[in-house]
């Protein structure tokens, strides 16, 4: 059987492994799919109970029209969590999912155990970064849609990535429906990241490819002085991909000395 959780009649793919605590849930990020997590899948699978979801609108999931915004989003994790038997878990998000792993601890305090955001969008955002977003999201809805998108996914794999990783990053996210991709963008523009940072209450890692910006150490210590963070080297925002032996030391090693 198809492991799929429901919310509201939206139905919400799954994929679960192994055995072991803490348990790990990770949260691909936008337009991504489970495979984009499978090296650390495969690498954690081996020592503790692991699951994957696809958000609303990619993979597997269902295609709703509405439902983008973070705060739902992340309302399907938690039922995802809830109908798969998932206690606990550490929650792994790369790019939007590390957004929305610190939107489930804000919105539902009982569930994470912690959190890791994975190169994750921008928790407080520069004007400059709210800008962009806001006009990216304006363009994909124009008769120029698919381009802009499929440039913004091409930029944002980076220069590091091989030819594989490549293309299996541009394939996946160019995948899901414009309308969707729109949608979610203006979802992360609606974002209140500050307030949500402010009551993620669990140990929480900032994984980053690169330091400064609107998720630099100085901007975030400011609203969580508790925060654990990490610099991959070598690698784009697909570090997860790229690096993966980077990533996974990183989270071993959180896992370690803040549970």
């Amino acid at each position: 059987m198809v492991p799929y959780a429901q919310r509201d009649g939206v139905r919400l793919y799954f994929e679960q492994g192994s055995q072991g605590e803490p348990e790990l849930l990770f949260v691909p990020g936008w337009c991504c799919d489970v495979s984009l997590y499978a090296p650390q899948f495969e690498h954690f699978g081996a020592s503790h109970a692991v699951t994957t979801v696809e958000l609303r609108g990619c993979g597997r999931s269902d295609r709703p029209a509405d439902g983008y915004d973070i705060p739902s989003l992340a309302d399907d994790v938690a039922q995802v969590c809830s109908e798969a038997g998932i206690r606990k878990p550490v929650v792994i998000g790369h790019s939007l999912g590390g957004m929305i792993a610190v939107e489930l601890a804000a919105r539902h305090p009982g569930l994470p155990l912690a959190v890791v955001a994975d190169d994750p969008g921008p928790i407080d955002p520069l004007p400059s970064s709210a800008r962009i977003f806001d006009g990216f999201a304006a363009l994909m809805t124009g008769p120029n849609g698919e381009d802009v998108r499929r440039a913004w996914v091409e930029e944002g794999v980076g220069p590091t990535a091989n030819d594989a990783v490549r293309r299996q990053v541009v394939d996946t996210m160019c995948a899901v429906p414009l309308h969707v991709a729109a949608a979610v963008i203006r979802g992360v523009c609606e974002w209140n990241g500050v307030a949500a940072l402010a009551l993620c209450m669990v140990p929480t890692l900032v994984l980053r490819s690169m330091p400064g910006g609107s998720n630099a150490p100085d901007r975030l210590l400011a609203l969580k002085p508790d925060l654990h963070f990490g610099v991959t080297v070598g690698a784009g925002h697909f570090h997860q991909l790229e690096v993966p032996e980077q990533v996974n030391a990183m989270i071993e090693r959180f896992l370690a000395v803040a549970l």
